[in-house]
């Protein structure tokens, strides 16, 4: 079985998250009733994480990681770190922008500083669920260079779940198969010619606000110890 699976090149905008979402989880359908945990990175991919759940009756929790900036351009991602804290280093990108260790020590401690800000907060709602033994689909609204979700990849993969798939909205190829060393399989709606930023994808990407996270947390969370 091929691990990337490129389910359209086309240049045509999802509504929303949500709609990325609802399409995503009839393409991973064959995982439905298969007891999966699926996971947003936060905040966007939440929202695309809470459609696929719905769509496959599988478990929804939240993972931790953030994208090292560059100094001068925090947009440009040079790594990221994960929940576990581990760290990951795009040496080409650090090379090519001389970036000294000193500012990515700061920024590596910038950043898990609100990695273990936010997961005190989010894990009083949604409390950590194992992974070991369970398929994990890690989503997000999608991926430019794809440090953040190499770093949650990682986090993920130490947790030795029996399936470990990553399913996107949007991405560029490269970076896909880049991910698909990380993943067992990749899953991707639309590979563009050209990827500009993401949420040039989306007609609606509003910006998604902790209490909406924190909502969609609690209703998860809410049917878990329902079914229990």
């Amino acid at each position: 079985m091929k691990k990337l699976h490129i389910l359209s090149r086309s240049r045509e905008p999802f509504a929303d998250r949500r709609e990325a979402g609802e399409l995503l989880g009839l393409e991973l359908a064959g995982y439905r009733g298969k007891n999966a945990v699926v996971l947003g990175i936060p905040r966007g991919g939440i929202v695309i994480a809470r459609e696929i759940a719905d769509a496959l009756e599988a478990d929804l929790d939240i993972v931790f990681a953030r994208k090292l900036g560059a100094p001068g351009n925090p947009e440009l991602a040079v790594g990221s770190v994960g929940e576990d804290g581990r760290v990951f280093l795009n040496k080409g990108l650090i090379q090519q922008f001389a970036i000294p260790p000193s500012d990515l020590a700061q920024e590596r401690e910038a950043q898990w500083a609100l990695i273990k800000q936010r997961s005190l907060a989010f894990r009083k709602v949604r409390p950590k669920i194992p992974l070991a033994g369970r398929i994990v689909i890690l989503t997000d609204d999608g991926v430019a260079t794809g440090a953040t979700m190499r770093a949650a990849l990682w986090s993920a993969r130490q947790e030795h779940p029996a399936k470990l798939i990553a399913a996107l909205p949007v991405g560029p190829e490269g970076t896909l198969r880049q991910l698909s060393e990380n993943a067992d399989e990749v899953f991707c709606l639309c590979v563009p010619p050209y990827l500009g930023a993401v949420g040039q994808f989306y007609l609606n990407f509003a910006q998604v606000e902790d209490r909406e996270v924190l909502e969609i947390l609690k209703q998860s969370a809410n049917r878990s110890h329902s079914h229990a």
